[in-house]
């Protein structure tokens, strides 16, 4: 199996460290001393330098002042630390603003931002282009041949949509580009509808609440356009880098649950993904197993952006976040299995935000490495540095990826066509939800899984899943058919082939064009209030138990057999005894459709017979416990096998395997005992 190379050959081992913001210490050479001295102590590698370091850089337009940073990354490099590091323009100095007041975030509803915050500027600003891309040339020719620097970090987060007249222009030229005509883009918007129809270009704007807001094809387009200007913003960023230091990899954080971008589209301008992980562990409205299945999934998700590449989490909490509703501290031993989870499922690093807390702003009580005492003798501290010291000794891990016979799709054109849909619902369509309830199973029993979207290569896998695949783009339906017919199992949902890609309603029957493959019509979609409930009931061969019900909530697909075999019915309401599960024989495989939102338990004995019909590959030869899961990562020669058990009790895993652990070089070859928030990493030869 293929092991990956992140940064070129100049680092080849796990990487920990975190932001550092140095120039809001300038004042202070004995904090900025005594860092060193804390970051080897804290048995750190790395640290992202200069994010929001433009006024400090730059304090006056064209006063560039870097022999600060000049100092801070020689004497990183000389402790043995490396940097990765950022452009400025997640956050521009005042003089900028003021100055060229159009580079300022116009809001939907055309009010126009002040100067303040981060992450508010125009995309589409020629003068932001041409500034950012000065400052960045800059520093590529003054650190890209320094040997501390092994990537660089582009801007910050980026997100947002800005709704100025530069912004209006470049989306009229998009939807010219794409559409080559107003009848074209009326017909493809079913502008008709109200009469809404466009009669010259100049007339289209961006949705707003004062504005247009009925015509859907146009705010999935806005959404698309705004996606397609962020990332070339980010290309305009990254030319003198790919010019001045193309040995230099690239990378940007991406966020958690982000709705905003596309990330697929984004990722393949990087070299390396990376993305900012905060979970909220300990709440009152989840418990931690359902939080560790939310990360897992999400971190699986983005080592799946580059096809298995190893990605990078490049910020974290070691204890709490500041902006969450409650700021709680992770409990013991949360902070070391929280990230490992990050690296069982494909991350080369652990790092924070941030090193040391800031003294004043927005984030001076968001959790950090150093707290505003100054010294090592925390808890906090203490854990970091432990964490660091294990990952030494998993420098053999790097480079190495994950191979997942099981995908579930989850695509972000089809989330945003969803929650613009008006109807069935309008709350509680739960798309990425729904996702996670069918991915949460096979996390449990221990099986890899891709998370992808419709675009991807189904062919690597034994099975596909794409729950609520309401959009269809143009050669989905085919590509799944001839996944299905040459042996591919695929299994779909209640609200799936509605829309094709410009969100218009697919005619002549849904699941449209996916109706042959799942051998169903779907004739009606009832939407249940949240107190209703009807059962589904279990028919005889199909694996699951004969007469077995199941609660159905929110929403039940009424559907005919076009070919398909009915294994459940409804139990009540007018539709009792009509298909509720059924499957379809495809040329070699089949294609599974549920009709209706059932309770966990349906999905956890679905999915566990169907891991036993397909024959996918566990990780670990063993039962799971609830809350423990294993997850592996693989060379050519080497199995890494992570066993993480993220319940509140110690729990026993009866193995039937010998596996060696490598942090305490111990082998097992029976039982393993799991603390309450404990981890164990073990390594198997390959035979």
């Amino acid at each position: 199996m293929q092991k990956y190379d992140l940064f070129n050959g100049k680092v080849n081992n796990m990487l920990h460290g975190a932001d550092y913001n140095p120039d809001q210490w300038l004042h202070r050479p004995d904090i900025l001393e005594k860092d060193i001295e804390l970051m080897k102590k804290a048995n750190c590698n790395v640290m992202s330098l200069g994010i929001f370091s433009w006024s400090t850089l730059e304090p006056k337009e064209g006063d560039f002042q870097f022999e600060w940073l000049d100092q801070i990354i020689d004497n990183l490099y000389q402790n043995g630390i490396s940097v990765i590091l950022a452009t400025p323009s997640g956050a521009r100095p005042d003089w900028l603003a003021a100055k060229y007041p159009e580079v300022l975030r116009v809001n939907a509803d055309r009010s126009h931002n002040l100067f303040g915050e981060r992450h508010n500027h125009c995309y589409t600003s020629p003068v932001y282009r041409e500034k950012i891309k000065i400052i960045n040339r800059k520093l590529a020719e003054r650190y890209g041949e320094h040997p501390a620097v092994i990537m660089w970090h582009v801007s910050n987060e980026y997100g947002g949509d800005c709704h100025c007249e530069l912004c209006q222009q470049d989306f009229r030229k998009w939807l010219q580009n794409k559409y080559g005509s107003l009848e074209n883009l009326n017909r493809s918007w079913w502008s008709s509808f109200w009469s809404h129809t466009y009669t010259n270009w100049e007339n289209i704007e961006s949705p707003a609440p004062q504005g247009m807001q009925s015509v859907h094809g146009l705010a999935l387009d806005w959404k698309r356009f705004s996606s397609d200007q962020t990332i070339e913003f980010y290309k305009n960023e990254i030319e003198p880098l790919r010019e001045i230091t193309p040995q230099i990899p690239i990378t940007t954080n991406f966020m958690y649950k982000y709705i905003g971008l596309n990330y697929w589209k984004f990722a393949q301008e990087v070299d390396v993904v990376s993305w900012d992980s905060y979970p909220s562990w300990h709440s009152d409205y989840e418990t931690d197993i359902d939080r560790a299945v939310d990360t897992a999934f999400m971190h699986d998700m983005f080592r799946s952006l580059k096809d298995g590449k190893p990605f990078l989490l490049m910020e974290s909490t070691p204890s709490k976040t500041n902006w969450q509703p409650v700021a709680k501290l992770k409990r013991p031993g949360m902070h070391k299995l929280s990230s490992l989870q990050a690296v069982a499922h494909g991350s080369d690093s652990v790092q924070y935000f941030q090193w040391r807390k800031s003294r004043g702003g927005v984030e001076k009580f968001h959790g950090s490495v150093v707290g505003h005492a100054g010294h090592e003798n925390t808890r906090v501290f203490k854990d970091v540095a432990a964490l660091g010291a294990e990952l030494q000794k998993l420098n053999s891990i790097t480079g190495t990826t994950v191979k997942a016979e099981v995908a579930v799709v989850f695509d972000q054109e089809n989330r945003w066509a969803i929650n613009e849909a008006s109807g069935p619902r309008q709350e509680k369509k739960d798309y990425l939800k729904t996702c996670l309830s069918h991915y949460k199973n096979f996390w449990q029993q221990g099986v890899s899984v891709d998370i992808i979207n419709q675009e991807k290569d189904f062919s690597q896998y034994k099975l596909v899943i794409a729950p609520m695949l309401y959009l269809l783009k143009e050669n989905t339906a085919a590509r799944l058919k001839k996944f299905v017919k040459n042996g591919g199992t695929v299994v779909s949902t209640y609200w799936t082939g509605i829309v094709n890609e410009n969100d218009l309603c697919f005619l002549g029957g849904f699941p449209g064009p996916l109706r042959d493959l799942f051998g169903i019509w779907s004739e009606e979609l009832d939407a249940l209030y949240d107190q209703d409930s009807n059962q589904i009931v279990i028919k005889n061969n199909t694996g699951l138990k004969a007469g077995q019900e199941y609660e159905a909530k929110i929403f039940c697909d009424l559907i005919q057999l076009e070919g398909a075999e009915a294994l459940a019915e409804y139990k009540s309401d007018f539709y009792a005894g009509q298909p509720a599960l059924t499957v379809n024989n495809y040329g070699k495989g089949k294609a599974y459709y549920i009709a209706s939102r059932n309770e966990d338990d349906f999905l956890k004995d679905f999915y566990y017979n169907l891991i036993i019909k397909l024959n996918l590959t566990k990780i670990i030869l063993a039962q799971l416990p609830e809350g423990v899961t294993a997850q592996k990562r693989s060379d050519a020669n080497n199995d890494y096998i992570f066993l993480m058990n993220f319940s509140e009790d110690e729990k026993k895993i009866e193995l039937r395997e010998e596996l060696s652990e490598i942090i305490d070089e111990n082998v097992i070859k029976d039982n393993i005992i799991l603390k309450k928030y404990e981890v164990k990493i073990f390594k198997k030869k390959i035979l």
